[in-house]
């Protein structure tokens, strides 16, 4: 498993029972950063390294994009993009300039901000999209009531993944376009479109029940 991999796999594993400990440890210096092992390792590219020091500091990086973007899967995707820069840029860190969680700690704000630019992106680009959009025409009743049926439940989205939905759905662009148009991570659109079918998928079963 290479490096990146590893963080994708630990990243999903996260649990807030852990991450309350891990806090706890790096607020009262219980997890030094001053391993020059570690640190060297890390540098050098061992996965080994790689997995300590996220062990060490991955509870610290989701809590605070936990606090900043309030939602769990964006945190995540933060948590996950912060340790895949960390471990593409690791030449560039200088031990004698900063210490190593204060280092990820400042990844992990540009990482926010970015969530929060692309935030503010996509609820402007939704909505253009919904004063521009017009209404579709379609001579099938039940394919109306399809459409108004997903365009409902796509509002119920966050703003984010409504977008991102409206590019994949409407615009019918590819995961790779809507990365670049709303300037995100490759991995977080994935990540965007496959918990907002489950959710459709779950909304839309309930509502087809009901009638």
């Amino acid at each position: 498993m290479t490096g990146e991999s590893a963080i994708i796999v630990h990243a999903a594993s996260i649990r807030l029972t852990s991450i309350h400990q891990k806090v706890r440890e790096i607020v009262t210096d219980q997890a030094p950063d001053d391993d020059e092992a570690l640190i060297q390792g890390f540098i050098d590219g061992d996965d080994r390294a790689l997995a300590e020091v996220y062990a060490r500091w991955s509870a610290l990086v989701y809590t605070l994009a936990l606090r900043s973007l309030g939602d769990v899967g964006e945190a995540e995707d933060v948590t996950q993009g912060v340790f895949v820069s960390a471990w593409r840029s690791r030449a560039t860190f200088d031990r004698s300039r900063s210490r190593l969680p204060s280092w990820l700690v400042g990844i992990t704000r540009n990482k926010i901000a970015d969530a929060h630019t692309a935030r503010s992106r996509a609820r402007a680009l939704s909505q253009q999209l919904e004063a521009t959009a017009g209404p579709e025409v379609s001579k099938d009743p039940e394919d109306v009531a399809d459409r108004l049926l997903v365009a409902d439940e796509l509002k119920r989205l966050d703003p984010v993944a409504r977008q991102v939905m409206y590019l994949a759905f409407y615009d019918d662009l590819t995961h790779v376009q809507i990365a670049e148009r709303l300037a995100l991570p490759l991995g977080t659109v994935k990540s965007h479109i496959r918990r907002s079918l489950e959710k459709l998928k779950v909304r839309l079963e309930v509502n087809t029940d009901a009638h």
